[in-house]
């Protein structure tokens, strides 16, 4: 009788056990649930909607699109633009990592700023930047609104993205092993070819390939130089079909965007691919220490170097701001021709631009205070408690920035004007579902900095707070945060900034009233308003210096405050 008791009762504890132990995984099966509507299911409706037509699903859309010729002169253009542009900047990307990584050239870091500036301004501002440049050249008529011209401008806008991952991987090198290729009687291009270019290519070709990825996702570029001299390629074919309202709009476009996502997840999983290899294979620490001393070439190499990035990063600007000053468009520089009126009228005459910095900068705020909360509570529990669930989440998060930008508008068109069949909560055509389409497009990089912060902070750290008797509080804000915070920041000023400057999501997305940087600035050169654009992306340039100033200074402070014993 006794026996069975016990065994009642060793069951009735092992039942409360389970109990326990479920309840205590609510909070990760609903984080699961969250995301999946956030994150999968715009993508599901995406795949979804490319099948409807009256009368059920078929593969109607993508026979018509198919059997286009017009379908397939655009994917041959998607095809030259995205090939040449990255060829482009694989060349550029890579002798400006070598001469960095390899050689004794002075002022390093001043250049990587100055070859990071590309990447860094937002791509529209830069296309119209160089559009003003290729019209002040006097003895040369060039032509940006053309297939060269777009190849030209997304090559230099991305080459910086070549640049760091080869800089990275070259440095990387053992030193040792070309200088033992060296001893055994080998040049300095034997070496090159025999040693050093076999263990940089894996991250070269990543580099490579996320400057495909990039200019297979840019709108903008696209947009502004291909739209205007009827140029099609897939990201703007999307947003012509949607705006085009026209019969089964949509559901070609959700065909065409499939496609483009398609294409754009094959090369993310070929780049993981690659990268992991590189990961593999570069274990060594980086060395700073030149390898190549340029001699009496040095002045001239730099001569050419500094003219380049000057060339790519501060004249094309330096033509835009002189356009924006310019009375009329057209007129020469001369001060009877200057003037601030543009400055004054998309500041103070036009009400919908300075709108549209208020509604860019609260969205972009709360986009990335949702995404430091969310995005380093997610990096916290997938370093300290990994398992499949977590694993999942990450997997999720990551799958929208994967996707091209017009692919995921599209998405969250289809999510969000009707969640479920008979009810549509008011979300599509107000400021609500750009915040939503931010978050869930920019989340990941918020993940990706703050597992990088943790992964350099040990568990024993929280293991003897916990054991002296620490809670869950006390350890964020006394070891965690000081620890944790210039990664957790950096993350979130870089969700900030994308946030504040995004156009490829916004423009399938906003609507009156809810306009955003982006928006202003892709309208005004749509009905020709330059002088407009111009002085528009200077003021908006400002604004991300201010920003990008004020977290630093503020970051420093926080550095001060927490290492002042």
């Amino acid at each position: 009788m006794t026996q069975i008791t016990l065994n009642d009762g060793g069951r009735q504890a092992a039942g409360a056990g389970r109990r326990f132990s479920l309840l205590r995984n609510v909070p990760l099966w609903l984080s699961v649930l969250i995301v999946t509507l956030l994150f999968v299911v715009p993508v599901i409706r995406l795949f979804y909607m490319s099948f409807v037509e009256e009368g059920g699903m078929s593969l109607a859309h993508y026979r018509s699109l198919l059997s286009e010729s017009g379908t397939w002169t655009m994917f041959l253009n998607t095809l030259i633009v995205t090939a040449g542009s990255t060829a482009l900047s694989l060349v550029l990307g890579v002798t400006t990592a070598w001469l960095a990584a390899y050689t004794d050239i002075r002022l390093k870091k001043a250049l990587q700023v100055l070859i990071l500036l590309p990447f860094i301004i937002p791509s529209y501002i830069v296309t119209i930047a160089w559009t003003q440049l290729a019209s002040d050249v006097p003895f040369a008529d060039i032509n940006l609104y053309s297939m060269g011209g777009i190849v030209f401008v997304l090559g230099i806008t991305h080459y910086p993205l070549v640049h760091l991952f080869t800089a990275n991987v070259l440095r990387r090198i053992p030193k040792e092993q070309e200088w033992a290729a060296r001893a055994g009687g080998g040049g300095r291009l034997t070496v090159m070819r025999r040693v050093t270019l076999p263990l940089a290519l894996p991250g070269i070709v990543g580099g490579a390939m996320i400057a495909f990825l990039s200019n297979l996702d840019n709108f903008g570029i696209p947009a502004f130089l291909g739209i205007p001299a009827n140029i099609t390629v897939l990201s703007t074919a999307i947003y012509q079909e949607v705006i085009g309202f026209g019969p089964g709009a949509f559901s070609r476009a959700a065909a065409l965007s499939v496609i483009l996502a398609i294409v754009a997840l094959a090369g993310t999983l070929f780049q993981w691919l690659l990268l992991r290899k590189s990961a593999t294979d570069g274990t060594a620490a980086p060395d700073t220490e030149p390898r190549v001393r340029l001699g009496k070439n040095r002045p001239f190499v730099e001569a050419v170097l500094w003219l380049f990035v000057l060339g790519t990063g501060i004249v094309p600007l330096l033509s835009m701001l002189k356009t924006s000053v310019i009375r009329a468009y057209g007129l020469p520089f001369v001060p009877d021709n200057l003037t601030l009126d543009h400055y004054r009228y998309v500041l103070f005459d036009y009400g919908k631009s300075f709108d549209a910095i208020g509604n860019s900068l609260k969205l972009a705020v709360a986009a990335s205070l949702i995404c430091l909360v969310f995005g380093t509570a997610i990096a916290y529990f997938r370093t300290r408690r990994p398992g499949g669930a977590l694993r999942y989440i990450e997997l999720s998060v990551g799958l929208p920035y994967a996707l091209p930008g017009i692919v995921l508008g599209l998405a969250m068109i289809f999510a969000w004007m009707e969640p479920l069949p008979g009810w549509n909560p008011g979300i599509y055509g107000t400021a609500w579902i750009l915040l939503i389409a931010y978050v869930t497009r920019f989340m990941v990089l918020q993940i990706r900095g703050s597992m990088t912060a943790m992964s350099q902070v040990s568990p024993d750290m929280e293991e003897a707070a916990r054991i002296s008797g620490a809670g869950a509080l006390q350890k964020w804000r006394k070891i965690l945060l000081p620890l944790l915070s210039g990664g957790i920041l950096s993350g979130a000023l870089l969700v900030l900034l994308t946030s504040l400057t995004e156009l490829t999501v916004s423009s399938l997305l906003w609507s009156s009233g809810s306009e955003t940087i982006g928006i202003i600035i892709f309208n005004f050169e749509q009905a020709g308003y330059t002088t407009h654009s111009t002085a528009y992306s200077a003021v908006v340039l400002v604004l991300m210096g201010a920003i990008a100033g004020l977290a630093y200074l503020l970051l420093r402070i926080w550095k001060r405050r927490v290492n002042t014993p």
